[in-house]
């Protein structure tokens, strides 16, 4: 195992990482990321979208979700703020550095993606940035992809899952902070290396939810999976 690197010092509030490799400004763990698999996200996403469109991916991190989109045909932009994540993004992909929240590429796309339940940013002005970098985006005739956390995501704590193999995640704690906000804990383990991530999550109830959406400009319009984390919205007309 190497030391822990913290290559950005622009670390957000709230948010840290522990491990081998580098760490992002939100306390991804580079070397983490390149492990966890990307599981039947691609396959929702494609269930969604017509083929072949253009998507917009905020938050790609090492291009878990990019890739395989790319294969299967879609055009993939792909957006994160940590110039080390996007350096493990293949080389046929285009990529754009930026905090998304902050992001105006002059672009429409038919699809908008927002996964990682960044939608639960802590910060409120935060999520509305998110929300209006999506509605930004999309074109017209579009949609925006959103993945939410469970109803019961931070009650049911603690929780373990396997990470491929070899791996195993635990959510140790979701601890409140104040103000609608809790820190999350988070713990990665392999037998060659060990993370943990520092987080700060707001939940959101369905109703918060799909009011924080039209307060961007934004409305559901299906929730895609039985446990209605995944999400389908429309600009609102």
């Amino acid at each position: 195992m190497g030391n822990d690197t913290h290559t950005d010092s622009t670390r957000r509030e709230g948010h840290d990482g522990t491990g081998p490799g580098p760490i992002t400004p939100d306390g991804c763990a580079v070397e983490l990321w390149a492990r966890l698999p990307v599981g039947d996200t691609p396959d929702v996403i494609e269930a969604a979208v017509p083929a072949g469109v253009t998507i917009l991916e905020l938050g790609c991190g090492i291009g878990r979700m990019t890739h395989p989109l790319t294969d299967r045909g879609f055009t993939v932009t792909a957006v994160d703020e940590s110039a080390e994540m996007l350096a493990r993004v293949r080389e046929d992909v285009r990529t754009v550095r930026s905090p998304i929240e902050r992001l105006d590429l002059g672009e429409r796309f038919d699809v908008v993606l927002l996964a990682s339940f960044l939608v639960h940013a802590g910060d409120e002005a935060v999520r509305q940035g998110l929300l209006e970098t999506c509605r930004r985006h999309v074109a017209a005739d579009g949609c925006v992809l959103m993945q939410r956390e469970g109803e019961d995501w931070h009650l049911n704590v603690p929780r373990e899952s396997r990470l491929g193999a070899d791996g195993v995640a635990r959510i140790v704690s979701s601890t409140r902070v104040g103000d609608g906000v809790n820190s999350v804990h988070a713990e990665y383990e392999f037998p060659d290396g060990r993370w943990t991530h520092t987080f700060r999550s707001r939940p959101l109830t369905t109703a918060a939810f799909e009011q924080a959406l039209a307060d961007a400009g934004l409305t559901v319009e299906s929730y895609l999976t039985e446990d209605r984390t995944w999400v389908r919205a429309r600009p609102t007309r």
